[in-house]
């Protein structure tokens, strides 16, 4: 139930491995650091990560007479995560389902999730434009979906995955927010030089074609990987960073006003 969301943003890429769960729990977490109150739903069946990524695999969800009632990670009740990790024994376990019963999953995740008062829930989506995305795409027609994030990587066979993801979006009247390039260059911690080691330019590129914005350009960060499992922004853990900079500048061009004190 998205009644009391003010915002629902998805998060989607054509191809795996760009990076979207990073990018989706990063920017979910600086929307919270930014004073908004964010929900977190992972509904990448086959590879749930988000879990793992938040610290919060020992967590269990229950299901109330309102819906499933998700994981907040303060008392505040400011940041709230919900998963299909959660309902796997195991973080081994595989999902092997087939397309019936993965949609009737993810359309019962749009819809029956018990949400208190979000200002932004952040939806993390599998990969590709298979079954799962059209189930997507249907609920979203139903629910306040401002639109989606396309996240690609400079490589030209992930932007060749992903022009297929806007032309997606354009068949199933989506709206892209815009477009962020992960693994945009490798910046040296020692000696601050980036080196772009997968080209460059295609995110901005790709924005052009689309005639939508280019959100951001985030270099590969072993800081962010470094925080998984502990829940914490690249925002608040390390402000110095140029991956910091970047999230901040996206969560100002989504919200249209800037919110962090810097």
């Amino acid at each position: 139930m998205v009644d009391n969301v003010k915002h629902v943003i998805l998060v989607l890429s054509g191809k795996g491995g760009v990076g979207k769960s990073t990018v989706s729990t990063q920017l979910a977490l600086s929307l919270k650091d930014a004073g908004y109150k964010v929900g977190l739903l992972d509904i990448d069946l086959c590879g749930p990560s988000v879990p793992y990524m938040m610290g919060l695999e020992d967590k269990n969800v229950y299901q109330s007479e309102a819906g499933w009632v998700p994981i907040y990670t303060d008392d505040e009740k400011r940041f709230a995560v919900m998963s299909i990790g959660f309902l796997l024994k195991n973080r081994d376990d595989a999902v092997i389902w087939r397309g019936p019963k993965k949609t009737a999953m993810i359309r019962q995740f749009l819809k029956d999730v018990q949400w208190e008062d979000l200002d932004y829930l952040i939806i993390d989506t599998p990969p590709g434009t298979s079954d799962e995305h059209i189930t997507v795409m249907e609920c979203m027609k139903e629910l306040n979906c401002d639109g989606a994030v396309i996240v690609t990587t400079p490589q030209q066979v992930s932007l060749e995955d992903v022009r297929k993801e806007l032309t997606f979006c354009n068949k199933t009247d989506i709206k892209i927010l815009g477009i962020i390039e992960n693994m945009s260059g490798f910046v040296c911690p020692e000696c601050m030089d980036c080196s772009n080691i997968f080209s460059s330019g295609g995110g901005d590129s790709l924005a052009t074609l689309a005639k939508v914005p280019l959100l951001g350009t985030l270099p590969i960060e072993p800081r962010i990987q470094m925080l998984a499992q502990s829940g914490v922004s690249i925002i608040k853990e390390h402000p110095e960073t140029t991956s910091a900079a970047v999230f901040k500048q996206i969560v100002r061009m989504l919200c249209g006003m800037d919110k962090f004190v810097d």
